[in-house]
């Protein structure tokens, strides 16, 4: 059986819904025989790439908030992933993920993209690091297993960008319009960071679907 998940790194939510779906994953019974692939989605490809703005500022102008809000706002999604016991820091960078992207599509094909996605997951929302910085990208990629020169080599030219921009037709496709997006065998969807016992349920119906 196959779960598709359509995630953007930036999103505190597939942040939060990753871990709770992992932990469904933990304790299904066929987890040996599910195999999970992690599908692009830029919740804004429109921004610039090389540069950066603080969460804060972003949310700021984004939902038309103080700093006061946008950090009380980030807090309420915050206080969700460290009840999954995750690391959380709202004062992380935020800028351009389709090269990040692209990166995770070389991980996919060196059978390193979950090690890779939880790495750069908790670099960014745990630790605050510059995700976008190429050397940054490529210290985590290589902790992971990746070699630093295949790294080097999608940065320095257009590797993946093809099947970044598939996954995100795909979604389109599926009518996708917000992430996260999790696809069950092709056939059951769940949208959003929903409680560990959906996702239990979701494999649980995918699995005996199939059957």
């Amino acid at each position: 059986m196959r779960v598709d998940i359509w995630s953007d790194v930036i999103c505190p939510w597939c942040y939060v819904g990753k871990a709770r779906f992992e932990k469904a994953l933990d304790s299904f019974a066929h987890r040996d025989e599910v195999e999970v692939v992690y599908h692009s989605f830029e919740l804004d490809p429109s921004s610039p790439r090389g540069q950066r703005e603080s969460n804060l500022e972003m949310l700021s102008k984004k939902f038309g908030k103080s700093q006061a809000e946008a950090l009380a706002m980030d807090g309420q999604v915050g206080s969700l992933a460290r009840a999954e016991g995750l690391g959380f820091d709202s004062g992380r960078p935020v800028g351009n993920t389709f090269d990040i992207h692209r990166v995770l599509h070389l991980g996919l094909d060196r059978g390193v993209q979950q090690a890779l996605l939880g790495a750069v997951n908790e670099a960014y929302f745990a630790r605050a690091r510059d995700v976008f910085d190429r050397d940054v990208l490529t210290e985590v990629a290589v902790e992971t297993g990746l070699d630093a020169g295949e790294v080097g080599k999608v940065f320095d030219g257009d590797a993946y960008a093809d099947e970044v921009r598939q996954d995100e037709r795909q979604a389109q496709q599926i009518g996708i319009n917000g992430v996260p997006f999790f696809v069950f065998d092709m056939a059951l969807g769940a949208s959003g960071a929903q409680p560990t016992a959906l996702f239990t349920s979701a494999l649980d119906q995918a699995w005996d679907r199939q059957a």
